[in-house]
């Protein structure tokens, strides 16, 4: 009979040990937040790509992440203003976007000012970054934890190199290179020394095959995608502009992390950060040589004779108004050359 009571009373304690580990595991389940996201982009996009496959796993303890595609959840443009009100916890944002709040943001979207995705990637880790990113954390309760690599804008021309050889901004002069319609796009097709037109871009194809336009400017892949490939003739690797854009997460969310998860997810987006800038260089690299393939000339002109043409626009123009003092020089001290 002892041995019996004994039996129950362990079976008893054992089922009860099961029943708590039970509640612990369904308490911390519940615990777990959801970081939902918001994008335009779509779930093949390379910086989706990367949030997902990295970003996800890497905070998946505490955390659902819980990505929405093409504009789904949250209107595009409108996410920033989502994430302040709390209807949002993540977004992928541009300098474009942050300067409609804060100008100064404004010095990000210039040509030249960054010269590659490994100097996006110092720019955004210097002190120099850091009063623009507690400005958009005190006012706007977003932080924005790492930098992204889009691409860069190269000038696609449709006459052969032998004709005109792209060198310098003296050699685009009287070239009518398509460029977005924006003034600060046409600004910018400008400085680079060309004549620029605006254009729709669904427009651009037909205007390079009968020559209404002599070039185009945009990044390889879009090159490609567009087969702007089959109506131009060479590729002059100005990187004009290098894109890019930021891993925005709510203020408020992050202060409700304990230190350890702010950590986590701070390396995460730093990650994700990383392993989609690294697809992107390579897809940049690889359709180099598809498009000599294609018999296009592709080649680096005078960087820096454009560099400081383009930048030299800028000093004392509209666009630069909004720019704290000594930002441009201390973000090309941090240049690759």
């Amino acid at each position: 009979m002892n041995m019996l009571v004994k039996r129950r009373k362990f079976l008893v304690a054992g089922l009860a040990l099961v029943l708590a580990s039970l509640v612990l595991s369904l308490t911390f389940a519940q615990d777990k937040i959801t970081l939902r996201l918001s994008t335009p982009a779509t779930e093949t996009d390379q910086r989706s790509v990367a949030l997902a496959t990295v970003f996800g796993p890497e905070v998946a303890e505490f955390a659902t992440y819980e990505p929405h595609y093409n504009a789904s959840l949250v209107a595009q443009g409108s996410e920033l203003e989502a994430i302040a009100s709390g209807d949002l916890d993540m977004s992928i944002t541009s300098a474009q976007e942050l300067a409609t709040f804060f100008p100064e943001f404004s010095i990000f979207t210039a040509g030249y000012v960054h010269q590659s995705a490994a100097h996006q990637v110092r720019v955004f880790n210097d002190p120099l970054m850091d009063p623009f990113k507690q400005k958009v954390e005190d006012e706007l309760g977003v932080k924005l934890l790492a930098v992204m690599y889009l691409g860069r804008r190269h000038v696609n021309l449709r006459f052969p190199r032998s004709e005109k050889n792209i060198m310098t901004p003296d050699d685009l002069a009287g070239v009518n290179l398509r460029m977005p319609g924006s003034d600060a796009w046409q600004f910018l097709g400008k400085a680079l020394g060309a004549n620029p037109v605006p254009m729709a871009f669904t427009e651009v194809y037909t205007a390079l095959q009968t020559g209404a336009v002599d070039g185009q400017d945009n990044p390889l892949p879009t090159v490609v995608d567009s087969k702007f490939y089959e109506v131009t003739k060479q590729i002059s690797l100005t990187a004009h502009l290098v894109d890019l854009n930021y891993i925005a997460f709510s203020k408020a969310v992050w202060d409700s992390l304990t230190p350890e998860q702010q950590a986590t997810v701070q390396k995460a987006a730093e990650d994700a950060a990383e392993s989609g800038r690294q697809t992107q260089l390579k897809l940049e690299d690889d359709l180099v040589a598809f498009l000599e393939e294609q018999g296009l000339e592709i080649y680096e002109p005078d960087l820096k004779a454009f560099r400081e043409h383009v930048q030299a626009q800028y000093i004392g123009s509209e666009f630069a108004k909004s720019w704290p003092e000594g930002v441009l020089d201390q973000i090309n001290a941090l240049g690759d050359n």
